[in-house]
C-alpha cells in the first residue's frame, strides 16, 4: 500500500521486520523534487525536550482516567436506561469479565465517583455524575464535529471514544466555534 505524504513523497507499507523505513519521491511538488533525506531530517526534528515531555505526560494521565471516565459514562447511561447499573450489566457492556469490572468499579469508589449497594448494583456520586455529565457533552461535540466533517454516523462514534478522552479544552473550543460558525 502506498501513501503520498506531506511532503511529496509516495510511503510505501506496509513495511517487514527489520525493513528500512523507505520513501520514494512522487511526482514534484512546489519548488522541487524532495530528497529521501530530506524528507527524513523533517520528519526526525524532535521538540524541545520539556515540550515533549509535557505532551507525553498530558496523554498518560489522559489514559489513566479514560477508563474512569468511560465507566462513570456507561454507569450514567445504564442508571438513566435501566435504572440500575449491575457490575454484570457493566462487564457485558464492555465485552470485559466480572472480575475486570468489578475491579475497576472499586478504583471508582475509591476516587469518589460511586457507592456500591449490596444486591443493588452501582450508583454515581455528586462528582460522578459531574464527570459523566463532562464525559457525555465532550463525546457529543466530537461527534458532530466529526460528523460535520462528513464522516458516517457510526465510524464518527467509535472514533469519538477515543478522541474524547485526549482533546484539549482548548480544541474543544475551538470545535464548538466551528460548528457555531456553521449555522
Amino acid at each position: 500500500m502506498a501513501k503520498l505524504c506531506n511532503q511529496g513523497c509516495t510511503l510505501t507499507w506496509p513495511m517487514k521486520y527489520g525493513q528500512r523505513f523507505h520513501a520514494v519521491p512522487a511526482a514534484p511538488v512546489g519548488p522541487g523534487p524532495v530528497s529521501d533525506r530530506d524528507f527524513l531530517t523533517t520528519m526526525a526534528k524532535l521538540p524541545a525536550e520539556g515540550t515533549q515531555a509535557r505532551r507525553f505526560g498530558k496523554t498518560r494521565t489522559e489514559q489513566s482516567t479514560a477508563l474512569l471516565e468511560d465507566y462513570a459514562e456507561l454507569i450514567a447511561d445504564l442508571l438513566a436506561g435501566e435504572g440500575e447499573a449491575r457490575p454484570t450489566d457493566i462487564a457485558r457492556r464492555f465485552g470485559v469479565s466480572h472480575a475486570t469490572a468489578i475491579k475497576t468499579i472499586s478504583r471508582l469508589k475509591r476516587a469518589g465517583l460511586v457507592a456500591a449497594r449490596p444486591y443493588r448494583g452501582v450508583f454515581l456520586t455528586a462528582n460522578g455524575q459531574a464527570l459523566a455529565d463532562r464525559v457525555r457533552v465532550r463525546h457529543r461535540l466530537v461527534v458532530d464535529v466529526l460528523r460535520a466533517l462528513g464522516v458516517p454516523h457510526e465510524a464518527a462514534e467509535a472514533d469519538a471514544e477515543g478522541i474524547e478522552h485526549h482533546v484539549s479544552e482548548t480544541t474543544l473550543k475551538a470545535f464548538a466555534q466551528f460548528l457555531k460558525s456553521r449555522g
